[in-house]
């Protein structure tokens, strides 16, 4: 029974902007919907949070957490965020459509791999696990249920709902958030995870994908959990003899349980893969796995979980919606968990085909047809090539990352020619690898048709043009022509440079950057100038020094207290006898006059007594003695009189007898 009909929302428009069409899936955190973007006319995935989780608002941020981090990966092999946003009790996000299935679908019906398919998967996930890295950000989750394979051979990496920045990943206290089969021992022994948790996740499902099993099992998740941390993953030729000795050291370099012994982050991975992919031979590659009968899979250590990291009494989350692509998943008692299974897993997209035509008499059952399907995808993503019809017709074959020689074989391989080779700059895209083809890969083209390739010169460079004397205006426009981004401008003295043109560049003249680059501008500001001290002048006076000097005025609206008189300048920026560019503004603030205090009476006190209270008044003191008060000590007269005002910081003097 088609339990879509019994969803609520089906058939509601969100935002007013997206018509959910039907259920795909159903997950611990959310719902993943068919829907369609009314405002761009595409078909695009929904993942709608439960509104039970949506009230509490550490779900909301992981969620809305998801959205930010897997839009700032623009990257082919990860699964688009095209938009989040909340109306009432939804919250949701946008998704791009992925039609295909899962690596755990492929998996539990078609069992080991050929190497070649293997690695042929392995390679993008770890491209785009590559691109998160580098982008400061560790997924935390890597498992098949993660991996989309769609129709066309493109492989993806979704349900970045763990992942975390690089930079602010910490151990956390009492409980690891993850996959039982596929965590590293460090997140498992002090719940730390870096680059290299996903390095050894992806080790696992490399085992997965050439053994068909995974390599720890156990009756409880504890004994996984205790495998993962005192036993190394065996080597995959110990199962399926006859595998590549390469094969078994990729294994063992990602799965290392002391994280040191790992390669750092998935982009060393990649490059161990690539460099065991050109070394295998074909017969290597292609070597057929023993077929094995697909078993009802056990999915409770597949499940995204809460696990206490004393290894005692593991808390299981629900299984996330399973099962090769079919029709939506009916709901039922069974699938709604309590509040804490619900926040113990992850949702997944998955893939609705088109709505099945009523069953008649002696037509297939679905579930041979899926592993025909299944079957077909594994071929496609190994050999690189469906054919059908005979011949007459066939698909090109992945090319992306490819070299354009591995392309060439690839094409002859599927019976294409190579068409035209077009280069073009990739920031992303190794240079001298395919960035795409036309048709693109996947497409129905005739037997011996022609495919044009575009292949990566790397990222473009650009070298820093010379812009010594240029105006900053012009600087920066030819910067913007050559590629490159004007950035910052300091502003230094020259006697050669005409002020407001450019004396020379950081980097400098010639050094190749890569395009779109800032590059920061040094400007002239032209020959010093000596700027006159005008302090205690009269403010006219004044001005007239300042602009004879090439200077510009200005006069602070605000008058202070100084020991000039007022009307006179009390003090200048920049300050007298320092250096100034023609054409600086010099701000000068005039005195209000001193500060009036009153003179504290010292006649007839002893001369250390009238120094402490006329310096305490704010005055300085000066002593008279002459001859006949070389050895005296009372003061006889002050030179302004008790009771008298004086400017607070003049001078008194006492003489003494």
């Amino acid at each position: 029974m088609d339990t879509t009909l019994q969803d609520a929302l089906v058939g509601q428009v969100l935002d007013g902007r997206y018509r959910v069409d039907a259920r795909i899936a159903v997950g611990g955190m959310a719902t993943v919907y068919r829907a369609l973007d009314t405002r761009l006319d595409r078909v695009l995935a929904l993942k709608v949070m439960h509104p039970t989780l949506a009230a509490d608002v550490s779900f909301v941020e992981r969620f809305i957490r998801e959205a930010k981090s897997v839009a700032r990966l623009a990257h082919p092999n990860v699964v688009q965020v095209f938009d989040q946003g909340a109306e009432g009790a939804y919250v949701y996000l946008a998704m791009e459509y992925v039609a295909g299935c899962t690596l755990r679908d492929v998996l539990r019906e078609r069992g080991a791999l050929q190497p070649r398919a293997a690695l042929d998967i392995l390679e993008p996930v770890l491209a785009a696990l590559g691109a998160a890295h580098r982008a400061g950000f560790v997924h935390r989750d890597m498992k098949p249920e993660n991996v989309l394979i769609g129709d066309d051979g493109r492989v993806k990496v979704a349900d970045f709902g763990l992942v975390r920045s690089v930079d602010t990943v910490t151990s956390t206290t009492g409980t690891v958030l993850g996959t039982v089969s596929y965590l590293a021992p460090e997140q498992i022994e002090h719940g730390t995870a870096d680059p290299r948790v996903d390095v050894y996740a992806c080790g696992v499902v490399l085992y997965e994908m050439l053994t068909g099993g995974k390599p720890h099992a156990g009756d409880t998740p504890a004994q996984v959990l205790y495998k993962h941390i005192h036993e190394d993953v065996p080597p995959p030729s110990a199962v399926v003899p006859g595998l590549a000795y390469e094969l078994d050291e990729l294994v063992a370099a990602a799965t290392a349980r002391s994280p040191e012994l790992r390669p750092q982050d998935a982009v060393a991975l990649l490059a161990q893969v690539r460099e065991a992919h050109a070394a295998l031979r074909d017969e290597q590659l292609d070597a057929v796995p023993p077929q094995a009968v697909a078993a009802a899979h056990d999915n409770a250590e597949d499940r995204t979980s809460v696990i206490p990291r004393a290894l005692t009494s593991p808390t299981l989350g629900f299984a996330r919606a399973g099962g090769p692509p079919s029709r939506p998943l009916p709901v039922n008692e069974h699938d709604v968990p309590d509040a804490e299974a619900a926040l113990n897993r992850t949702s997944v997209l998955r893939t609705p085909p088109a709505e099945p035509s009523r069953r008649r008499l002696g037509r297939p059952r679905r579930g041979l047809v899926t592993v025909v399907a299944a079957v077909l995808l594994v071929l496609g993503a190994g050999a690189g090539v469906w054919y059908i019809n005979s011949g007459q017709f066939t698909r090109v074959p992945p090319l992306m990352t490819r070299t354009e020689d591995q392309a060439r074989e690839r094409l002859d391989k599927a019976g294409l020619e190579l068409g035209k080779v077009k280069h073009a700059y990739s920031d992303t895209v190794k240079k001298g690898t395919v960035i795409s083809s036309d048709p693109s890969s996947g497409a129905r083209i005739r037997s011996n048709d022609s495919v044009t390739l575009t292949i990566s010169d790397g990222p473009k460079t650009v070298k820093v043009p010379d812009l010594s004397g240029q105006e900053l205006a012009k600087a920066r426009a030819r910067l913007k022509e050559e590629g490159l981004a004007p950035g910052m401008v300091t502003q230094e003295f020259s006697e050669d440079v005409p002020s407001g043109s450019v004396i020379g560049t950081t980097p400098a003249a010639g050094t190749v950057r890569r395009a779109g680059s800032a590059i920061a501008l040094t400007v002239s500001k032209g020959s010093p100038i000596d700027v006159p001290d005008v302090t205690g002048d009269d403010l006219d006076s004044a001005k007239q020094d300042l602009q004879e000097a090439g200077l510009k005025v200005k006069v602070s609206a605000q008058q202070v207290n100084s020991e000039y008189d007022k009307g006179k300048v009390a003090r200048q920026t920049p300050a007298g006898d320092s250096q100034a560019a023609e054409g600086d503004t010099v701000t000068l603030t005039v005195s209000k006059g001193p500060v009036m205090v009153e003179v504290p009476d010292v006649v007839g006190d002893s001369v250390d007594d009238a120094h402490q209270q006329l310096e305490d008044a704010g005055f300085q003191v000066d002593e008279d003695r002459g001859l006949l008060g070389l050895f005296g000590d009372t003061v006889k007269k002050q030179s302004v009189e008790g009771g008298e005002k004086a400017p607070k910081g003049s001078k008194i003097t006492i003489t003494i007898r």
